[in-house]
Order: C-alpha cells, then structure tokens, then sequence
C-alpha cells in the first residue's frame, strides 16, 4: 500500500495508486445543499485534501473519482471556474505578505478571466475576476479557500499587525456575498473562526459545519473506516509488535482517537498520525512533532490560566468559538486540537473538554515543560523519573526533597499570580509522573488535593500557599481524603505542604504515615 503522507492534492492521490478514505459522499452533500461553507478543523486533519476534492468535483475530472460514492452520486458533471486561494504559504508576520500571496492569486486568476483597469483595490479585483469568470464561461464561479486564517494565527501577539490583517481580510471576503449573484459554491477552511473579529460580519450567509454532527467525519479517520481501509496493514503493526489484533487496535486509539466535532459526533483519529504509524509501524507522536503554534505558548504565559481547567472544563458552544476572547487560551486550544468535547452538561448546555488522546495529552505535557522547570534541567523526563523512582520505592522524604530542590531552581518564566503559577508547576510535575504512575486530582477554588498510587503505596497531598503544612494535614485528615483508601492495603502517606510566594518555593512539609 502507499500511504498519503504529506499528499494533499487529490489528482496526484488519485492518479499515484494512494490509499484514500473516501469522503467524497461529503463533498457531494454540500455542493448539493447549500452554498457557502466554513469547516474549522486542526492542523493535518486533510483540510488541504479536501479542498483540493472539491476542486477536481467542480472542474469536472469525474476519471479521478472511479470507484469512489461521488462517480456513484453525481450524473451531470458539469465544470465550473474554480478560484483556489491557498493562504498556508508566507511569512505573515512581515507586513505586505499577504497582499503579496492575494495580488499573486488574482493575477493568476486574471490572466484566465482578463483585468479591468478600474479596479485598484485587492476587493475590487476579487469581485471582478468572479464575475468575468462566471460571464466568460457562461458558469458561476466556484470559491475554495485553504487556511483563511494563517495570517491571523501567525500574528496572534502582535495586535497592531494583526488588526492590519484583519480588515484586508475582511474587505476582501466582503466580496464572496457583494457578487453572490455570480458564485455557485464558496468554502473555506482554516483552523479557528474569528467570530468578534468581523471578518465574517458582511458575509452573514455563511455557514460554519465546525461543529455540525452530519459533518464530524468529514475530516478525520473513524474506527469503522480504519477497518475498512486498513486492515492489512493492522495485521502488519499487530506482528511488529508481538501484539493481537485486539490490542493493536485498543493502543492505537488510546494514542490517536478520541476527538469529537459536536455533540453526540462520532470520534475521529488524527489522521496524519495514524497513517505514520501504519506505515512505520510504530507507536509515535507524529501529529504534535510536526510543531506546535508558539501562540498558545504565550497565551500561557501570558495570562493567569489554571492548566486543571484544561481537563473537565466546561464551556458554553459559543465560548468555542470566541477565538477573540484573550481572557481564557480554551477556545484557542480546543480548535488548534489540543481540547476536544468529551460529554455535555444539559443541566447547563455546556460541553466538558478533555485531551483527546495520548499523544496529544504526552506532548502538550512535554512541551510546556521548558516554562516550568529549571534551567538546567535538560532532560525533563528523566528529571521526572527520578521523582517516580522514589515514589514506587515508598521513599516520600526523599521524594518531598527533591520536589523541594525542584522549585528552588525553578526559573519562573511565567508572569501573574503566584497561586496560579504554583498549581501549574505542580500539574506539570504531577501529569509527568501521571505516566507511569496513577494520579488523580481534583481542585476547587485554589486549593490541589493529589493522589498518587503505585503497586505498593499510596499519597494523599495537599498543598496550601502561604498556610502552615500543618493545616493543609489537617485538611487531610478533617476532611477524609484519606478514609477510602484506610482499608487498601498499601502503604498509605498523608502529606502536607506549604508553599510561599515570598520565596516561591516549598517552605515546609509534613509526612504523615507507616
């Protein structure tokens, strides 16, 4: 089998023998339904692909869709002039770029469709091409859009650049409802909706299907298709690893299921993912090394965010998609595909976000690492497993001195309040050893109750800041946190400590057990 990676014009798939996932039966729906579309979706879920089907459908290249439910559906293929303006190219952070990459489209688009000297403006040449398309071919024009949004994305912290941005960007989709009378179809991807931005504001007929359950598995590979498309090749990963058929499939979607585009919505691989560990036989992270947009790292640091809130949290739909609100990084997360809808609070209409999967959860841990731990410490995870070691050992004092050394170096990069900070320094720690240990933690205004087990030994901590460790043991024991694991088995040790902002780092603890 030849497996896609990295193909994203659907021609070259087609004609090059590469496996596809059919979701052609998709593109006929939309173009058959509804006009103007917005699909948001993470990086490397085949939104590039996708547009380049739509392309081939709407010019008319039916040899390209033999066997698949398009050649199936469709019995008139007509062809239409197709304007693809493809934005994941150029360095948007240098002004000009994106005037440069949009005159480039248009003056490829008007060598095709001819020019008119009375259109100066990068609009006015958007809204003349689309006509002189349509009354040159004697077809209206067809309109796909690839990654709306990169200019924005790439200047998320420089507001006076991005609100340049913005208003070309806006002027210049004005257009797509100005010469609606001209236009048969019109989509756009990318991977946020900037909502309060205005960009969408004049083009109010759009509709965005980010979230619409008919639609979930438009991008993204489910369970079934995995099995339809690919089961030879699990066979292949099963004896690679000296695993059964059963536990291959059970590993790979631990590691690289689990997201969920609206509620109810059936779940989805990543599929960049899963298709290199198909074809290199190997249980890696290959969606997260691909890069990780730096954005979400200063939104980090840049606001008192509580990293417990990444998990479990609920939030409202329209909170999703409020890319705009610089107040929470959640809705930046969730659709960047670092948070998906795990379940629904009806009580609330909320959505509860959670990772989607290993992969994801392992390298956003790993990489905000570098924000929390010390300078020096140039292997986080075998930093980490020194922590483990002792834990597993039953040996909390030694376990305490080293978390107690832990913050005595740590570099502090982070600005805000210092609570904040001390609860996510402690979460990164805690998900570190969550990987080989079992933690469990719950949180309530400011307040972190940990409980690590192991095969022998169990911790209950809890942690105050600027409070004696004697009062957060006695939180432990006037509060029960213990009581459920009394009668275990394990070694049971009840911990307290004290944490202070003035030298920001652990001040004293208490170890209480056999």
């Amino acid at each position: 089998m030849l497996f896609p990676i990295g193909i994203q014009d659907f021609g070259c798939l087609r004609q090059g023998g590469y496996a596809y996932v059919d979701k052609t039966g998709f593109v006929y729906n939309l173009a058959h339904t509804g006009k103007y579309y917005f699909l948001g979706r993470p990086r490397r879920f085949g939104k590039s692909l996708l547009i380049s089907t739509m392309e081939a459908y709407f010019t008319g290249q039916k040899e390209l869709f033999q066997g698949l439910a398009l050649e199936r559906l469709e019995q008139t293929w007509e062809q239409f002039p197709v304007l693809l303006l493809d934005l994941n190219t150029g360095n948007y952070k240098v002004e000009g770029t994106l005037e440069a990459v949009l005159n480039q489209a248009l003056t490829r688009w008007e060598r095709l469709y001819g020019a008119a000297d009375d259109e100066p403006t990068l609009e006015q040449r958007f809204a003349g091409v689309i006509e002189r398309a349509h009354t040159t071919t004697g077809r209206p024009t067809v309109v796909l859009i690839d990654e709306y949004d990169k200019p924005l994305l790439q200047t998320f912290d420089d507001e006076a650049l991005q609100s340049q941005l913005r208003a070309t960007l806006k002027a210049f989709y004005s257009v797509l409802k100005t010469q609606d009378r001209h236009i048969r179809f019109a989509f756009l991807t990318g991977v946020t909706k900037f909502g309060k931005v205005s960009i969408f504001s004049d083009l109010n007929n759009l509709t965005d299907i980010s979230l619409e359950q008919e639609f979930s598995t438009l991008c993204g590979i489910t369970e079934a298709e995995m099995q339809e498309y690919f089961g030879e090749q699990l066979r292949e990963l099963a004896q690679a690893h000296s695993l059964s058929e059963e536990a291959t499939c059970l590993r790979l979607r631990e590691k690289y299921d689990g997201y969920h585009f609206g509620l109810g919505a059936t779940g989805v691989y990543n599929p960049f993912s899963l298709i290199n560990a198909l074809r290199f036989k190997e249980f890696g992270n290959y969606w997260f090394e691909t890069g990780t947009p730096s954005f979400l790292i200063s939104l980090l640091k840049d606001t008192d965010f509580d990293l417990n809130r990444l998990q479990q949290g609920s939030v409202r739909a329209s909170v999703l998609s409020d890319i705009d609100n610089r107040r929470t990084p959640i809705p930046m997360f969730y659709q960047s595909g670092y948070l998906t809808i795990s379940d629904y609070d009806r009580e609330f209409d909320a959505y509860i976000l959670d990772f989607p999967n290993e992969e994801v959860e392992s390298g956003f841990i790993h990489y905000i690492l570098p924000i929390y731990l010390p300078d020096e410490m140039d292997e986080p995870s075998f930093a980490i497993s020194r922590f483990v070691r002792e834990v597993r050992q039953g040996h909390a004092e030694a376990f305490m001195q080293l978390l107690t050394t832990f913050f005595e170096d740590c570099n502090y990069q982070v600005t805000g309040k210092m609570e904040v900070y001390f609860q996510n320094a402690l979460y990164i720690v805690f998900k570190m050893m969550g990987f080989y240990v079992q933690v469990e933690r719950a949180t309530a205004r400011g307040r972190i109750d940990v409980v690590v087990t192991t095969k022998g030994h169990i911790y209950v901590i809890e942690c105050k800041l600027d409070k004696p460790a004697e009062e957060a043991l006695q939180q432990i024991n006037g509060k029960g946190y213990a009581i459920p694991y009394a009668c275990d088995g394990r070694t049971l040790y009840k911990i307290g400590i004290s944490f202070s902002s003035q030298t920001r780092g652990i001040a004293e603890y208490i170890i209480e057990g056999e």
